[in-house]
């Protein structure tokens, strides 16, 4: 297993997490390269967003089939550069987990990843995933806000 996977795995299970990273043939840099990898709905890939705010940093975990409306996770939101993805998570985009960062990062999930009861999220490359219940994830992330930014 990739060397970065690997940590990342760890690091989920020292949170609770009983979850098995997967290392794939196929890229799952995409939500929809994730999707057709593990042959999933499209709305259970998640899909961890960096954002920043006047503050710092914001994770948004959002169902791949939706699209985040930058309005609803407050004023002066943007869209994260790759040097800031990287900075914020320890992650390079296309691999960013929706948790087990290097540091806490605030993080929003939107409501609409509840219509599922499992989800598959990216696991620190952009050849690997994990599938995970929804409940789970959510239990796993305590301090998250969970509403409608979509």
């Amino acid at each position: 297993m990739h060397p970065t996977a690997q940590k990342l795995q760890e690091r989920l299970h020292e949170l609770g997490l009983d979850v098995e990273i997967r290392e794939l043939a196929d890229s799952t840099r995409t939500a929809q390269e994730a999707a057709d990898a593990v042959g999933a709905e499209l709305g259970q890939i998640v899909k961890s967003l960096v954002f920043v705010n006047p503050d710092g940093p914001i994770l948004c975990l959002c169902a791949g089939d939706r699209r985040v409306d930058t309005g609803k996770l407050g004023d002066g939101v943007r869209q994260a550069t790759r040097d800031e993805v990287r900075e914020a998570t320890g992650f390079a985009i296309g691999g960013v987990p929706p948790l087990g960062h290097e540091r806490p990062v605030p993080t929003v999930v939107d409501e609409s990843l509840n219509r599922f009861e499992t989800l598959w999220c990216a696991g620190g490359t952009p050849h690997a995933v994990f599938p995970v219940e929804t409940d789970k994830l959510l239990a796993a992330l305590p301090d998250a806000q969970v509403r409608n930014v979509t």
